[in-house]
């Protein structure tokens, strides 16, 4: 049986070509820690190092190397802002969409006198900005927000957003976790303060490397989550502040920096408006064949306008599960069923607490794959119904 991997909203698979060679590469060849070593190994790991937050640079036209950070994920860059920005009695905006990653913590913060007021989506997962303006307090401090939502793919106006920010001198925070690699993402033209990256995703990196770019103006404004050895400073007991040793203690995923500066360079030379235009492609050929099965739902939008290449659908008289479980082993096509860490954007969307089976596309994938999972569909809705 075929493998056919539609779970690219959980972790991008295969990864871009050049990211298992670049990992054996350091692992094989180099082996060297950064910021420890006087050799020519160690020197060489760290240029790799910079020359990844080189080009995370330029793949957001950000202008400050020094100020990429390196972390485990997105979710561990969304913890170092939230909870060393934010303090006793701030108050943040962001939208029901919005993913666990930036819901836990911020639920946790609420127990320490933080507020948060939420820009309610329509059932189509869209934003109007025109929403914002009305909850604005005197305490407000910044609006947190997805790009995308991770459940039906649905895309947030963030320039608008954007704009309203920097109107209202607020400082914008993005989870870029459904779009960095997808879609055309410049933090000067939308006023973006701090984007969150992951590099597993669309960046088509290895997994446990994520990290954050933030303005020069915020960086004296936030607290490290955590502190110790950076390997600079070593005769001080206090955290260095400048960057980006402030926020990167302890050892660097020095291999997934690697796997993540092959996928990075495969990217910025495939060019994402192809790599768009390819997964939007197949996401609208499964859109228009699902369409015409009476049986089940798409959650959210119907059309390949104003999203990415995550679609949801609902079996309204069959359960979710099992129908993932059959396209697993019956077909071999990998998807991904449940809440999908984001019950604030399944009750927006009206899927709570049941979930949705989730496809989500890679330009990696084919048309071919597309009408074989929804002919599997077909099937296995049939053996049901029959």
């Amino acid at each position: 049986m075929n493998r056919i991997y539609l779970d690219n909203g959980a972790t991008s698979f295969p990864k871009a070509p050049g990211v298992v060679e670049n990992i054996t590469k350091y692992l094989v060849d180099i082996g060297g820690n950064v910021n420890r070593g006087a050799y020519d190994a160690s020197y060489e790991a760290e240029n790799i190092v910079f020359e990844t937050r080189e080009l995370l640079c330029k793949l957001f036209n950000f202008h400050r190397a020094e100020n990429v950070v390196f972390t485990r994920s997105i979710t561990e860059s969304l913890n170092v802002i939230l909870k060393g920005y934010l303090k006793k009695g701030d108050h943040i905006i962001i939208s029901s969409m919005e993913h666990n990653a930036v819901m836990r913590p911020l639920r946790s913060l609420e127990k320490l006198g933080i507020t948060c007021s939420i820009a309610k989506c329509n059932t189509l997962g869209e934003l109007d900005p025109n929403c914002l303006p009305s909850l604005v307090k005197p305490n407000t401090k910044a609006v947190v927000m997805t790009h995308s939502s991770n459940v039906c793919g649905t895309i947030l106006p963030l320039e608008e957003v954007g704009r309203f920010c920097k109107d209202n001198k607020l400082i914008l925070i993005v989870d870029s976790a459904q779009t960095a690699g997808f879609l055309d993402i410049d933090m000067n033209k939308m006023n973006i303060d701090i984007l969150c990256f992951t590099g597993h995703k669309s960046l088509l990196g290895p997994q446990g490397i994520g990290g954050f770019l933030i303005r020069e103006h915020l960086v004296e404004k936030v607290s490290p989550l955590i502190e110790g050895g950076t390997g600079s400073l070593s005769e001080y007991e206090v955290q260095p502040e400048y960057m980006p040793d402030k926020f990167e203690s302890g050892t660097l995923n020095i291999p997934g920096i690697y796997g993540l500066n092959a996928s990075l360079k495969y990217i910025l030379n495939e060019g994402i408006k192809n790599i768009k235009a390819k997964e939007l492609e197949l996401t609208q050929v499964f859109l228009k064949e699902v369409s015409k099965i009476p049986q089940l739902d798409i959650i959210g939008l119907k059309t390949i306008e104003n999203r990415t290449a995550v679609v949801s659908l609902n079996f309204a008289h069959q359960d979710n599960g099992e129908i993932a479980h059959l396209l697993s082993k019956d077909y071999g096509i990998s998807t991904r069923c449940g809440l999908h860490c984001a019950p604030s954007a399944h009750k927006t969307l009206g899927t709570f607490p049941d979930g949705t089976v989730r496809f989500s596309f890679s330009s990696f994938n084919t048309s071919e794959e597309v009408h074989y999972t929804v002919n599997a569909i077909r099937a296995i809705i049939n053996t049901f119904i029959y």
